[in-house]
């Protein structure tokens, strides 16, 4: 198993930039323009990297972002320069084998200080932010609902509840070890600006539209997803970053499986958390050890998403 494992990138020597729960990101010597991502095996759950990785991760996720950027470039542009570990610059090529099918030569751009959640289904931590708010009424006292981060909904839902159109629900963007927390609109504007909020609302609702369609099409429901984006002060642009629409940033189901009121089998992260909220751990490092059989789960759930999303 371990054969296909990347669960740290030490051995390349290029100067650091950044390095986060799955990726790590190198500075480029030839041009500081450009960034390397690197897309280790390495797993989180509930913000804490687990102790163990999962063979062809970094690859599922690198090959799934891929497609997508490459889907939705006539929506947004994005910060992808090459994928071809060959067009890289000599400072890359010393590491070209661990680089391959897993990195990415990246424009340099300024990330925004917000993650940009779309949902279509109540599920996740926004479900359990539904069930924990308060019953509510209207001035009438006759119309109860329930508020959830400025939006408001019936009191009567259940889990996997089909929201048409999707909703925009921004969160912030903790550092390691702490968790995001979702945000209202109007708290996200004030952290990026109303106008570049609208910007990334509506790239993001027509990015995920598209992808709901697609996927569709190949029997799968995303239930939700998290996009980051750039915003270029130069130009006004705004540009889709890191990763897109994979397991480990998106919920998805198998159509055919999905019924209110049950929590689906899914072909993401979820089954690493349902291991996890079975056992005797409080969500802080340091993460339990995990049994073989979850690991290899976990590898077939993504493999076979992957295979689905790219057939």
């Amino acid at each position: 198993m371990d054969e296909c494992m990347l669960d740290s990138t030490s051995v390349i020597k290029l100067p650091p930039h950044h390095s986060g729960k799955v990726r790590d990101i190198y500075k480029i010597p030839e041009n500081e323009n450009l960034l390397l991502f690197v897309t280790t095996d390495r797993i989180s759950a509930y913000d804490v990297i687990m102790g163990e990785g999962v063979p062809d991760k970094g690859y599922t996720l690198t090959q799934l972002s891929l497609l997508w950027f490459d889907m939705m470039s006539d929506i947004v542009p994005n910060h992808l320069v090459t994928a071809d570990v060959s067009k890289y610059p000599e400072s890359c090529q010393p590491y070209a084998k661990y680089l391959v099918g897993r990195s990415m030569l990246v424009k340099k751009l300024n990330v925004l200080p917000i993650e940009c959640i779309f949902r279509s289904r109540l599920t996740g931590s926004y479900w359990n932010a539904y069930k924990r708010a308060i019953v509510q009424r209207t001035e009438s006292r006759y119309v109860s609902f329930k508020e959830v981060c400025g939006f408001k909904f019936p009191t009567n839902l259940q889990e996997n509840y089909e929201i048409m159109p999707p909703l925009f629900t921004p969160s912030t963007k903790a550092n390691l070890g702490v968790h995001d927390e979702n945000v209202s609109i109007a708290n996200a504007s004030e952290m990026v600006g109303m106008e570049i909020l609208a910007k990334v609302q509506d790239v993001g609702s027509r990015i995920f539209a598209r992808a709901i369609e697609y996927a569709s099409e190949r029997g799968i429901i995303i239930a939700d997803t998290k996009f980051e984006f750039a915003y270029d002060e130069n130009t006004g642009k705004i540009y889709l970053v890191d990763e897109v629409l994979t397991p480990d940033s998106s919920r998805f189901w198998p159509t055919d499986k999905v019924r209110l009121g049950i929590t689906p089998p899914s072909f993401d992260k979820q089954f690493l958390r349902d291991y996890l909220s079975q056992l005797d751990w409080d969500k802080t490092y340091p993460p339990p050890p995990l049994p073989k059989d979850i690991i290899v789960g976990t590898k077939e759930r993504y493999s076979e998403i992957l295979l689905k999303l790219l057939l």
